[in-house]
């Protein structure tokens, strides 16, 4: 195990109907408040309604920022730092999934900063300090309610950059299941799939005696299998979508699962260079991507994915060899991305190879990526390919 410092300053309000919370939760940090959300979703199902009536009982003063697209444009992220500047606002509600968070995130940096916001995404910059925010999250996915990283697009020149740091941990997440009820199903597989995908990048680590770190990981990732066809059969089913919830938020939590383990991130790497082009979900290019990453580099440690195989999908040892075992359970996991409903190739989003070539020179632009197995350009183009 290696060294580590782990801290996590974000506050968890977590339960059903913890969302009427949120006005009397946001008014102990702010009375002037950009709100921050996405689609019409939240006005569909009323909670718009509800949190904006939460806002005014609370003498909240409150700007709008809506239409947060699914992977967060810059332009999104530029409006909304004029808005904060211009009414002199102090904090953020960002009230959605991962997408609207890691704007209000980045709107957060942006605030107090003189230059471009991109600059954190192009390491031309670090931030040093941001605006408070707190969330309501709507879908069980990315982790961003309990993390300090984002990831926003720059659509116009079909980027796709993460950034992070200490000072954009949201101050306060409220985590209320009931609100994930209405999420369509495929937003629910995609999620599912993405918590998984988190799970991935920290589990398939080359660093060795980490049992415990191992089986917070197995253990999340058999909780989503066991619970996300649950949800998908009955959308309202409670403890399979507070489940979903909980493990969206410990997988990516700043490291909690896998402290002490050297992580990887390559297969996230190369997703977000499809999406910067053709702006498929990300937990889609997730499920594409991760199981033919996974086939390029068990190799370099078979025995971790023969237990995967083993402690995550109950595939028997039995008469197998370590290789065919870690090959059954990488099959498993295509398997299962097929049969929830995710689209597991490229094809299927009707993308050919003609942006092979710089997506994956685009992926490794800083140098090699991975750690697991350091993946190079050529590497990156036959992962890619293998996905058609």
């Amino acid at each position: 195990m290696l060294p580590f410092t782990f801290h996590n300053p974000t506050r968890i309000i977590f339960g059903e109907g913890k969302s009427s919370e949120t006005g009397a939760i946001t008014a102990t940090y702010s009375k002037n408040v950009l709100l921050v959300y996405g689609g019409n979703s939240i006005k569909r199902t009323g909670l718009y309604d509800s949190i904006t009536s939460q806002l005014k009982q609370q003498n909240i003063n409150f700007v709008e920022l809506g239409g947060i697209e699914p992977n967060p444009r810059l332009t999104s992220v530029y409006e909304g730092i004029k808005l904060v500047r211009e009414h002199q606002l102090d904090f953020i509600l960002a009230v959605g999934g991962g997408s609207v968070i890691d704007a209000a995130k980045a709107i957060a940096a942006g605030v107090p900063y003189e230059g471009d916001v991109w600059d954190f995404f192009t390491n031309k910059a670090r931030i040093q300090s941001a605006i408070p925010i707190g969330t309501v999250l709507t879908l069980s996915a990315t982790g961003t309610e309990m993390n300090g990283s984002m990831v926003i697009s720059d659509w116009e020149n079909k980027l796709k950059r993460g950034s992070g740091s200490p000072h954009v941990y949201p101050r306060f997440s409220i985590l209320d299941p009931s609100l994930t009820y209405t999420v369509p199903a495929n937003q629910t597989v995609y999620g599912s799939i993405d918590i998984m995908s988190h799970v991935f990048e920290q589990y398939f680590s080359l660093t060795q005696d980490t049992p415990l770190q191992e089986r917070f990981c197995e253990s999340i990732l058999q909780t989503v299998i066991e619970n996300v066809e649950l949800a998908l059969e009955n959308p309202e089913h409670a403890a399979a979508r507070a489940n979903l919830m909980w493990c969206s938020t410990m997988a990516l939590n700043g490291g909690q699962i896998s402290v002490g383990m050297q992580n990887d991130w390559a297969s996230h790497g190369i997703e977000h260079e499809i999406s910067a082009i053709y702006d498929i979900p990300h937990g889609a290019g997730l499920a594409i991507v991760f199981p033919n990453w996974m086939k390029y580099v068990y190799k370099e440690r078979p025995e971790r994915f023969a237990q995967y195989a083993t402690r995550v999908w109950g595939i028997s040892a039995e008469g197998k060899s370590t290789e065919e075992l870690a090959l059954a359970g990488i099959d498993a996991t295509q398997s299962f991305f097929k049969r929830i409903g995710s689209e597991t190739t490229l094809a299927e989003f009707n993308i050919d190879d003609s942006q092979l070539e710089r997506m994956a020179e685009e992926a490794v632009r800083y140098g090699p990526i991975g750690s697991f197995k350091q993946l190079h350009k050529e590497d990156v183009h036959a992962i890619l390919k293998n996905c058609l």
